[in-house]
């Protein structure tokens, strides 16, 4: 039988991988909670981690969810061409302008695949949004990350770099993800000037609801340096549906069409979009709530004698005041008292976790929990 089995080995055929497929990590950009949940065998209390809005979606959207979820055996529209025409009606622009995707990470993953070759060069913020960075990995770029500036990202010095390394691509986030903070749109507009010929912005606005009006730039949507990213998961409570979108100059719209997945949203989540998109009241109620939230975590942070990062997204970084192997040990406890929280992973940043707004119920846990995360992680 052993014999056998040998035999069997020597017949076998494996796949044969990319090159760049077989020298890439393993590693993914994040371990969800559940994953968590089943190593540890127990249920989070509060799940505070993920940057949810956790008040959910429009009545109007839940509605739609119910209202077509037995047309879920017809595919989506490809083009999604409602949710598309709101969209225009909304920013003023040509539906020419807009494509929308699976959330931002999977039209993040479309861009690096229009746009970065083998070696190719890309420049992010050390510490930034890591999926863009997994992206870039797996299809071979060269990424340069540029340290943040007093906790927030350094638009300035990302375009420095890109002159430097000839990058194709520069990544920011505004508001920022992970530290909450934001840059005025002047600015933006201002560092554009400098961008390099043949460079491509990506503005990633997901947090840009909770934001202050001020921190969008006013950029016209012809304007070929910069695509816009936006998405239905943080305000409108809809991250489960994973609805993004995309605004730019409409030729870079139009190579979208060349390499995405065109059945990639399902039915009943671009209903949902739409009907969210027209609920203006709910949306103005969750910005408040949100704000509601950061103020309390604020509070909660004070408390213990902490100082927090003054955020405009919905989740607030809470300088531990210490090093960041005193955070993760604060961060661990957490975990350990049943309080789903994440933080920063690169210094200095990673002095601070990471709070998402919650409801009062686990905002409470999380008051409770926190004392005594703090005096076991000193210990």
């Amino acid at each position: 039988m052993f014999m056998l089995y040998l035999l069997y080995l020597n017949v076998m055929t494996y796949p044969r991988y990319t090159s760049l497929v077989g020298d890439l990590s393993s590693t993914v950009p994040f371990v969800g909670p559940e994953s968590q949940e089943r190593q540890g065998n127990f249920l989070f209390e509060a799940r505070l981690g993920a940057n949810e809005n956790m008040f959910g979606p429009s009545p109007k959207a839940l509605s739609a969810l119910k209202k077509y979820s037995s047309e879920q055996w017809m595919y989506g529209d490809p083009t999604s061409f409602e949710l598309r025409s709101a969209l225009a009606e909304k920013y003023k622009i040509s539906t020419d302008n807009i494509v929308v995707g699976e959330g931002i990470d999977g039209l993040l993953g479309y861009l690096v695949r229009l746009f970065i070759s083998v070696g190719d060069h890309v420049v992010t913020s050390d510490g930034a949004y890591p999926t863009f960075n997994y992206h870039v990995s797996g299809f071979g770029g060269n990424l340069h990350k540029v340290p943040y500036l007093s906790d927030s990202e350094d638009i300035v010095s990302l375009i420095k770099k890109a002159h430097l390394v000839d990058a194709k691509l520069i990544y920011f986030a505004n508001p920022d993800n992970p530290m909450g903070t934001f840059l005025h749109g002047d600015k933006i507009v201002k560092a554009l000037e400098n961008l390099p010929e043949g460079c491509l912005l990506i503005l990633d606005e997901a947090y840009s609801e909770f934001a202050p009006a001020s921190s969008l730039p006013n950029l016209e949507i012809t304007d070929t340096r910069v695509v816009r990213l936006r998405t239905f998961s943080k305000a409108y409570g809809m991250a489960g549906a994973r609805v993004g979108y995309a605004m730019a100059e409409e030729s870079l719209i139009k190579s979208f069409e060349k390499i995405r997945n065109h059945f990639g949203m399902n039915r009943s989540a671009q209903k949902a979009a739409l009907e969210a998109l027209s609920d203006n009241q709910w949306l103005l109620e969750m910005v408040e709530k949100v704000e509601e939230g950061r103020q309390r975590i604020y509070k909660i942070a004070a408390s213990n004698n902490l100082k927090s990062i003054t955020s405009s997204t919905n989740f607030v970084a809470i300088d531990c005041d210490r090093d960041g192997s005193f955070a993760k040990k604060v961060l661990k406890e957490l975990i350990s008292l049943g309080i789903f929280v994440r933080m920063p992973f690169v210094s200095p940043q990673d002095r601070c976790i990471r709070v998402s707004v919650g409801k009062k119920r686990d905002l409470d846990r999380f008051e409770k929990a926190l004392p005594t995360a703090l005096e076991r992680a000193s210990k």
